[in-house]
């Protein structure tokens, strides 16, 4: 193809996209109205909505909002990670981890250690259980030397309460840079912040508080019960305060059946000091639970729970030799357990789990990667699939998988438009299956509770401290499904949950 044909093609097709913009219909008067009493600027605000059925009469938008505009994705890249090993791997393709014996069983007994090899592939605790079941049914009851969880990427059980305790204690911070080299850039842009938090309360206001505790700073607290579960934070100006010390507004709404939530990330003003020591009130104490324990403390007591015998540890090693992975004869016990994708992707997806997004981005890495490689294998292999679905270039960009990094950028018509695609292709049930359900599970279970979206939005959620985002189907009251995203990018993003929900409602109700 000749430059001047090619560059003709790409006008052509930006000029396409450009259509499309134009014909769609103005944003509804109730969500452009929620989006002025929010107070976040309309250039800050993407919306996409499209039926998903690919018809003449579908050819435009059902509603557009700075659709050609990049914004942070935070976890909605989930989406597009989740598509592309939908469509490149199947969703009923094995991720396999494996486990042997370095000695002889006899009568169920191992007289030796059980090696269990992990690699880029996570495994929940449920399913850890569910293998040590079928190591039962395979002849192994007992071990007498140790359990080796070999590079194992054991995901903790999915309990609130011990991810209220590991934040509240501010030790919860995304996973840490892994071999492959992914970036830690969400956690340093978070780094030195302070948390808030907002739960209900008897009186007239929510509770909140902030970790660690500022020192001379006087918290706002114009959080009040009832109404949505919604909330933000910002620091008061100069002529607000006139003399005084610093303030922090807190204003929102929050009614009796929220969760308590962490609602945002506050950077602090310069030079501000903090409280050392800082410890929950009782109450608080009392409703976060147990700390989470550690990989080889959990093992263990699964390994037990399941009717298993031990008489020395579970250790955790890494960067193991592959040659010395093998069983030793082949006579030696193994065992293989597989999870499918589809069940890899939905937990990805129900829980925002960053850790699996991550390993998932690197399992679509080249075999042929060189060591260290791999993401960058993954991120070329994911750019080549989104070429393929019919994006160009700056469309979407996707950098660790699970929207942590701020490169992980998107336009709203090109996210609709892989939802789309993905409607009509082999792993839709599976990625539908996925999602979060407008208050029922996931993410989603306590945010549109009632109201016309309730039960009939299937979305994945966003959140950075100047991110909210939602992206996937809502089927409306005539029966039609569009696919639809949702985004702000604002360091007040906490502010404009509302409008987003607004909005999916809106599609729900009227589209």
């Amino acid at each position: 193809m000749n430059k001047r044909l090619s560059a003709g093609l790409w006008c052509l097709i930006l000029n396409g996209f450009a259509a499309l913009a134009m014909a769609a219909p103005p944003m509804p008067a109730e969500v452009m109205a929620a989006v002025r009493d929010s107070g976040v600027p309309t250039r800050n605000f993407g919306f996409y909505a499209q039926p998903v059925e690919k018809t003449e009469a579908n050819a435009a938008a059902f509603a557009s909002m700075n659709a050609e505009q990049a914004f942070l994705l935070a976890s909605t890249t989930k989406v597009v990670t989740s598509l592309a090993a939908l469509d490149l791997l199947g969703p009923a393709y094995p991720w396999p981890l494996h486990a042997y014996a370095n000695a002889p069983v006899r009568d169920g007994q191992l007289r030796g250690d059980l090696v269990i090899v992990g690699g880029r592939h996570p495994i929940s605790a449920d399913e850890l259980r569910r293998w040590f079941v079928q190591m039962r049914s395979e002849g192994l009851q007992g071990v007498t030397g140790r359990i080796v969880l070999d590079d194992l990427l054991l995901l903790p059980p999915r309990d609130p309460a011990i991810a209220s305790a590991a934040l509240a204690a501010g030790t919860f911070e995304p996973p840490p840079p892994t071999a492959s080299g992914w970036s830690d850039e969400a956690k340093a842009f978070n780094k030195g912040t302070m948390l808030l938090a907002i739960e209900p309360a008897p009186g007239a206001r929510a509770r909140i508080t902030l970790n660690p505790q500022p020192l001379g700073v006087t918290v706002v607290n114009d959080v009040m019960m009832g109404g949505p579960c919604d909330a933000w934070a910002r620091w008061s100006t100069a002529s607000e305060r006139g003399d005084g010390p610093p303030q922090l507004l807190v204003r929102g709404r929050w009614d009796v059946n929220c969760p308590k939530e962490y609602v945002a990330y506050v950077h602090p003003l310069p030079g501000m000091k903090f409280m050392p020591n800082v410890v929950l009130p009782e109450s608080l104490r009392a409703a976060a639970g147990p700390v989470e324990p550690s990989k080889s403390r959990l093992a263990e007591r699964l390994w037990l729970d399941t009717g298993g015998t031990l008489h020395g540890r579970v250790s955790e090693v890494s960067g193991q030799p592959a040659a010395q992975r093998a069983p030793g004869g082949a006579s030696r016990w193994a065992s293989v357990f597989s999870i499918p994708l589809s069940q890899v992707v939905r937990e990805i997806n129900k829980t925002s789990d960053n850790l699996a997004a991550c390993n998932l981005l690197l399992s679509l890495a080249p075999a042929s990667a060189a060591p260290g490689q791999e993401r960058q294998g993954a991120k070329t292999r994911v750019q080549e699939w989104l070429v393929s679905q019919g994006l160009i270039d700056g469309d979407i960009h996707v950098d660790v998988g699970s929207g942590q990094s701020r490169e992980e950028r998107g336009k709203p018509r090109a996210m609709v438009q892989l939802l789309r695609n993905a409607w009509q292709a082999e792993g839709a049930q599976a990625f539908v299956n996925s999602l979060p359900i407008a208050g029922v599970d996931g993410t989603l279970a306590h945010r549109m509770l009632s109201g016309s979206a309730t039960g009939q939005a299937f979305l994945k959620t966003g959140t950075l401290s100047d991110t909210r985002a939602l992206a996937g189907y809502v089927r409306s009251r005539s029966g039609t499904v569009y696919a639809v995203t949702a985004i702000v990018n604002h360091p007040e993003a906490a502010r404009a949950r509302s409008v987003l929900d607004a909005f999916i409602a809106w599609v729900a109700k009227n589209g």
